[in-house]
């Protein structure tokens, strides 16, 4: 034993002599399929992170959900049984008040006004209000805009959706939304929905068009209505004291990975987009937009929703995001904006 721990002891000091360190690791959960576009671009992160720290950050991916939902793979990357998250930022506006904003429906338009918003000082006081859960934000991406599907009916007007029995997410903005809209709305763990649906408990949900085709939504639903109520931000956030034992010049590295992974994040998602409609109308689905009346009379109708939680968000900052949004829709620019 002692002629063990002085080998030991002696290869550590060589190592230190010689600037040799060991290689940080870590586990990196999402929640998506490695069908999912999200999948390839986490896989480019770990990638591109290992060539540029030169293999002295390693980091391993496990996708669709094995180490838990969003919910819990966020509470590991606080606790640091998880080094680094990517998902949906929902779980952290229940100890965050600010990110509640992103229930909100109708905030967004278009990625132009989602870029504006990430790319500015509204982004960094994000990346700010996450720190004090020990998460360290390296970058943003999507899940996309949020579509409505069902099994019972195609959505002509606001009033076909009276009655429908949806799954919402968690939280209180969205159940009110859904209920001002008319709907009955269940708020349910996602890992149940494609069961509800099965057995007709549920007659839908929303999601967005990606996530819906890569969930296999197309077996259990007949019809969906692009509504893009509600656009959802993801975050990869890395545990705050694993980050603390890697090198400033690897913490950089780490950092442009993350930018370049959201790029190529971006395309593979647009991409992705451009043809998922035709594949979930190969599955049997009929996809159509609401018409743009109807869509204006369910915006009234949510408004009121919206007004009531702006005092809970704060007021001067959704004054402030509102005003970043407005500035993207005449035309402002920033650097790193697509």
């Amino acid at each position: 034993m002692f002629l063990r721990n002085l080998v030991c002891a002696t290869a550590l000091t060589l190592c230190c002599m010689m600037g040799i360190t060991q290689a940080q690791e870590g586990k990196l959960g999402h929640a998506m399929p490695q069908e999912h576009p999200q999948a390839g671009s986490m896989d480019k992160f770990i990638e591109l992170v290992g060539q540029y720290t030169d293999g002295r950050v390693k980091l391993k991916a496990f996708p669709g959900g094995v180490l838990g939902g969003d919910d819990k793979m966020m509470q590991s990357a606080q606790t640091g049984t998880l080094e680094v998250f990517y998902g949906a930022v929902q779980p952290v506006s229940g100890r965050v008040k600010e990110y509640q904003i992103f229930d909100f429906p109708f905030l967004f338009n278009t990625m132009k006004e989602v870029d504006y918003v990430f790319y500015g000082p509204l982004g960094e006081k994000l990346n700010k209000l996450m720190e004090p859960l020990n998460l360290i934000p390296l970058g943003w991406g999507e899940a996309g805009f949020r579509h409505l599907s069902n099994s019972r009916r195609a959505i002509k007007s606001v009033n076909d959706l009276n009655g429908l029995k949806i799954r919402v997410m968690q939280n209180t903005v969205a159940l009110e939304t859904w209920k001002a809209m008319g709907a009955n709305a269940v708020p349910m763990s996602y890992a149940e929905v494609f069961t509800a649906l099965e057995n007709k408990t549920l007659d839908g949900q929303e999601n967005p068009l990606i996530h819906m085709y890569a969930n296999k939504m197309q077996e259990v639903q007949k019809y969906i209505t692009l509504t893009g109520h509600v656009y959802t931000p993801c975050v990869l956030a890395v545990n705050s004291k694993f980050w603390e034992k890697i090198k400033p010049e690897d913490q950089a590295a780490m950092r442009k990975a993350a930018a370049e992974a959201f790029k190529f994040h971006r395309k593979s998602m647009t991409a992705a987009d451009a043809d998922v409609i035709a594949k979930l109308e190969q599955g049997g689905v009929k996809v159509e937009p609401l018409p743009p009346e109807e869509l204006a009379k369910i915006r009234g109708l949510v408004k009121p929703v919206i007004d009531k939680f702006i005092p809970v968000v704060g007021e001067e900052f959704a004054k402030e995001f509102f005003a970043e949004i407005e500035k993207a829709r005449n035309g402002a620019s920033r650097p790193g904006a697509e």
